[in-house]
C-alpha cells in the first residue's frame, strides 16, 4: 500500500481505523507504527500526542523506513514532541533522501537553500530537488523551477525554469501554478495567464492565497486578469485571516514580491 492509499483509507474513517493501525503498530510493522503516529499527530481518531507519535516514527525509522525517517525529519525541524533540532532533523532527511525518498530530498533541499542544520549549498539543494522532481514530486518541481529563475545552484535557464514551472502547474500544485501564471503574464498571454492564476487562488489554502492576492495587487494584475468574482470570493476568504507569508530564506528575493515556497506545514510531508 503506497503513503497515498494509506492516508486515502484511514480519512474514510479514522475512529475505525485506529483500532487496526494500533494493532499493526503494537505487532511492530513499520507502516502500522507510521500510520499510527500520523494519528496521532494530527489528531485523527485518537488524541493528539506529538510526543507518542513521534517515539512510533523513531521504532519505524529503526527498522529503515525512509518514510519514517523523513517523519522524524520533520518532527525535529517543527518541534513537534520534542525540541527543534535542525542537524538532526537534516540528518534523518539525509538517511531517507539516500534511500530515494522523494519528499526526503525536497525536505533536504530545503535545509541546504537556507543553511538550516547543515552549511547553506544551493548547488546541493538543486540537486536534492531535481532528484524529486524527476520522480513527479510538484512541490519539487516549483523549486527547481524557482533554482532555474533565479540562478540558485545551476545556471540561469529561463527556458528550463519555465517549463519545470508548467510541469508543477499541471501536476495540481498551487504555487507551480502561481508562478506559471504569471510567466504567462509576462509573455503577455493573458487568457492563458489568467486561467493559471485563478486555479492558483482557488487550491492555495491561507495565508498562502491572500499574499498572492495582495502581490498581484501591487502587480496591477487585478481585476484586468482575474475575474470579479475570483477577487470577491478571495477577499471574503481572507477576512480576518494571518496574512504572513511563508518564509524559506530566500523570499525576499523573488521579483514577485511574495515567498512562492516552503516547506509546508502538513504534518504527513
Amino acid at each position: 500500500m503506497s503513503p497515498e492509499q494509506r492516508d486515502r483509507t484511514l480519512a474514510d474513517d479514522p475512529a475505525k481505523a485506529v483500532l487496526w493501525v494500533q494493532a499493526c503498530a503494537r505487532h511492530g510493522i513499520p507502516e502500522g507504527q507510521i500510520a499510527f503516529g500520523r494519528m496521532l499527530l494530527e489528531g485523527r481518531g485518537v488524541a493528539k500526542d506529538p510526543v507518542s507519535a513521534l517515539a512510533w516514527f523513531c521504532k519505524a525509522a529503526g527498522s529503515g523506513d525512509a518514510d519514517a525517517q523523513n517523519m522524524v525529519g520533520r518532527c525535529l525541524e517543527n518541534g513537534w514532541g520534542a525540541e527543534i533540532d535542525l542537524t538532526a532533523a537534516a540528518g534523518w532527511y539525509d538517511r531517507a533522501a539516500r534511500a530515494g525518498l522523494d519528499w526526503a530530498q525536497y525536505n533536504l533541499g530545503h535545509c541546504y537553500l537556507d543553511g538550516a542544520g547543515v552549511p547553506r549549498d544551493s548547488a546541493r539543494a538543486f540537486g536534492l530537488y531535481r532528484r524529486a522532481a524527476e520522480q513527479g514530486h510538484v512541490r519539487a518541481m516549483n523549486l527547481v523551477s524557482r533554482c532555474y529563475e533565479q540562478g540558485w545552484g545551476v545556471g540561469a535557464d529561463a527556458k528550463a525554469a519555465r517549463d519545470w514551472a508548467q510541469c508543477s502547474a499541471e501536476g495540481g500544485y498551487f504555487r507551480g501554478q502561481y508562478n506559471f501564471g504569471l510567466m504567462l503574464a509576462e509573455e503577455g498571454r493573458v487568457d492563458e495567464a489568467a486561467v493559471w492564476l485563478e486555479r492558483a487562488l482557488a487550491s492555495a489554502p491561507e495565508p498562502s492565497r491572500t499574499v498572492m492576492m495582495k502581490a498581484l495587487a501591487v502587480r496591477g494584475l487585478i481585476p484586468p486578469l482575474l475575474g470579479e468574482a475570483v477577487v470577491r470570493s478571495t477577499v471574503e476568504g481572507a477576512s480576518g485571516l494571518e496574512t504572513r507569508a511563508p518564509s524559506v530564506g530566500f523570499a525576499a528575493s523573488s521579483p514577485r514580491g511574495v515567498a512562492i515556497e516552503d516547506s509546508g506545514a502538513n504534518p504527513c510531508s
